[in-house]
């Protein structure tokens, strides 16, 4: 899908390389510095390889920039079967949260699933990310026991839930 025009001041695109330092200092400042978790890069290192692990793998990564072209959000799809797939990465820089990046963000991700006949969605986030859990409801998702996933999906060893979404 190409790079869609959300409004004057921002745009959803694919990942470029180009991206890969702004979307590595997007994602670390918002989990370590905004939220607190202490997850470095070595713990991550589907960062440093976005495309041999979302897009050549059959799955996405999506970026928002602004107009001077800062990356402000990313959200992953990576594969895991043909139908089933795992939303990874989805960040919103602060001063953008409620300005509809996160909903563009998703909506591209949806389409790409839709696209390419993924029909369940899963993701982990942490348990005091609230205003994450509303939007994931929001959006239809439910929040599952591992036992309930689809797939063996081992996701890091903090205070996480996990969430569902059925298409």
């Amino acid at each position: 899908m190409q790079d869609c025009k959300q409004d004057d001041t921002w745009n959803i695109v694919d990942y470029r390389r180009e991206f890969k330092e702004r979307v590595i200092d997007l994602i670390l400042t918002i989990q370590n510095i905004e939220a607190g978790l202490d997850i470095s890069l070595e713990q991550q290192p589907d960062l440093l390889t976005i495309e041999s692990n979302y897009q050549q793998t059959g799955g996405g990564f999506w970026v928002a920039v602004d107009a001077l072209g800062d990356v402000i959000g990313s959200v992953g799809l990576q594969r895991e079967t043909e139908a089933v797939a795992v939303l990874k990465k989805f960040f919103v820089k602060d001063g953008y949260r409620g300005a509809g990046v996160a909903a563009a963000l998703f909506d591209r991700l949806l389409a790409f699933a839709d696209q390419n006949g993924v029909k369940t969605i899963i993701l982990d986030t942490p348990s005091l990310a609230t205003r994450s859990h509303a939007f994931y409801r929001k959006k239809g998702f439910r929040q599952i026991d591992k036992s309930e996933a689809p797939i063996t999906y081992d996701y890091p060893d903090r205070n996480s839930l996990l969430f569902r979404l059925d298409r």
